[in-house]
């Protein structure tokens, strides 16, 4: 059973950063695991987008043209790879900078005010984790638990922010169960 995920945006929303924690957590609970990043040469502010490819078995490739599920951060990622998602997939729009679009035929959109929830988990910083946190309890794609122990590994490094995503995400989990 391979699942395929791709996460999209501009530079600067943590588009990469959000499909490594997942990434992680797929590692966690025994998958093999493909992480593939891409962005344009301006970073910060240009396209962002990552696959994930998750599997029981071993990955023959990496490259996936129909992704199961999509988490769209802004209006042009949704309109270039929403028509691509699978019928009875899943797309996480970010309803902070996409206005209600008419859903691709046969996917379930689930529109998440990631800046709210961001925010009141206590950093508007932290919308690719609300986002993030909003997938995986929509999807159960991996457990929750494991997804609070990558995300705690991935910022191992910067402790502080540790409480806070973890704050952050258990809103966005709430957001949409």
């Amino acid at each position: 059973m391979q699942k395929e995920i791709m996460f999209a945006g501009f530079g600067g929303q943590g588009i990469l950063s959000a499909a490594k924690i997942l990434a992680m957590a797929a590692m966690e609970e025994g998958y093999e695991v493909a992480w593939i990043p891409s962005y344009g040469p301006e970073m910060r502010g240009g396209t962002a987008y990552c696959t994930v490819v998750m599997s029981d078995k071993l990955i023959g490739s990496p490259i996936i043209q129909k992704p199961k599920y999509l988490i769209a951060m802004n209006l042009p990622s949704f309109e270039k790879f929403a028509p691509n998602v699978q019928k009875g997939g899943l797309i996480i729009s970010n309803s902070t900078l996409i206005p209600t679009q008419p859903a691709p035929k046969n996917v379930d959109v689930v529109e998440v005010d990631t800046v709210a929830i961001a925010t009141e988990g206590g950093s508007v910083r932290s919308v690719n984790i609300a986002a993030l946190a909003a997938f995986v309890a929509k999807s159960k794609i991996v457990s929750l638990e494991s997804l609070k122990k990558s995300l705690k590994e991935q910022f191992i490094d910067k402790p502080k922010l540790i409480p806070i995503n973890i704050a952050v995400m258990e809103v966005g989990i709430k957001a949409v169960l």
